[in-house]
């Protein structure tokens, strides 16, 4: 594993988590009535700390690109789910919480978790599947699952909604890391010729546009424990599944590392939600008021 790719995908995971906290600090206040719309983005531009918190977030993401571009997407999908870590450290200065327990078990998950899944499945490159239809198969099942997590999660809002959010934003950003990293091959190959003439660019950045919309929704209508841990986990989940799936990275498959490997994904779930649920992170003021518009419905 290239020291370089670990210290990018490190550095992208402590933007995101810091950036998440911030975002989420700004977007709980934002009017009910912008959920699930791009007029929520508007609202949210004047405010100084949510502005801090994408632009932490974009420097994750560019640094998660560069990282991609050097390391497989199996290996660098799970270094950025410690992005929670991170989160949690920013919470606990502001709550001076101590880790506990709780906190201890969840740290100790995810970074077992992170390792075990690394150096038993050993990611390493192969040669992409240069099926279309594979691509297309595994993306649509990914945005569909999204969309479908969407759709119910319009309807419960204030119940499961915002877990259903996050984890549709996770999909999506797990796709969008994917298509970044075949973004990046291309530009390789022929500058930015090969790159705008490519679909996968244009994807990027519209799977971009609407998790931040996703994600800044679930912010808006609950606390922080109740968003971050599901869209930490989906992310490198989808990621993965394209990686394996048609960019070719390739994975131990014999049984032992298969065992690990399952484990080791498991464990990190497992930690994502622990590190999720602790007390020092944010509790929010999620707001109970129905919207008018949809009330009237």
């Amino acid at each position: 594993m290239s020291v370089l790719v670990l210290a990018l995908a490190v550095g992208a995971a402590c933007c995101l988590g810091f950036g998440f906290v911030l975002q989420q600090a700004a977007a709980q206040r934002a009017p009910l009535g912008d959920f699930l719309s791009p007029r929520l983005l508007l609202d949210l531009v004047r405010v100084p700390t949510w502005l801090g918190g994408l632009a932490l977030m974009v420097a994750g993401m560019v640094l998660g690109a560069v990282a991609l571009g050097r390391g497989e997407v199996s290996l660098v999908e799970p270094l950025l789910a410690t992005n929670l870590l991170f989160a949690l450290a920013l919470s606990r200065r502001r709550t001076r919480q101590s880790l506990g327990r709780q906190g201890w078990a969840g740290l100790s998950l995810l970074a077992g978790g992170v390792t075990a899944f690394i150096v038993a499945g050993e990611p390493r490159g192969g040669t992409a599947v240069t099926d279309p239809l594979r691509h297309w198969l595994i993306i649509g099942v990914m945005v569909g699952l999204a969309l479908l997590l969407t759709t119910y999660a319009k309807r419960s809002r204030l119940s499961a909604g915002p877990v259903l959010l996050a984890l549709a934003a996770g999909l999506l950003y797990g796709v969008q890391d994917a298509l970044t990293r075949v973004s990046g091959e291309r530009f390789a190959d022929g500058g930015f010729t090969e790159l705008l003439t490519g679909w996968q660019p244009y994807g990027v950045l519209v799977l971009g546009v609407t998790g931040l919309v996703l994600v800044q929704s679930a912010f808006e209508t609950a606390p922080l424990r109740m968003s971050l841990p599901a869209l930490t986990a989906a992310q490198p989940l989808a990621g993965i599944a394209c990686g394996v799936g048609f960019l070719g990275d390739r994975l131990h498959t014999d049984t032992g590392a298969l065992a690990w490997e399952a484990a080791g994904l498991a464990a990190i779930v497992a930690g994502i939600v622990l590190l999720g649920l602790h007390p020092a992170m944010p509790r929010g003021t999620a707001r109970r008021e129905p919207v008018p518009d949809l009330q009237s419905r």
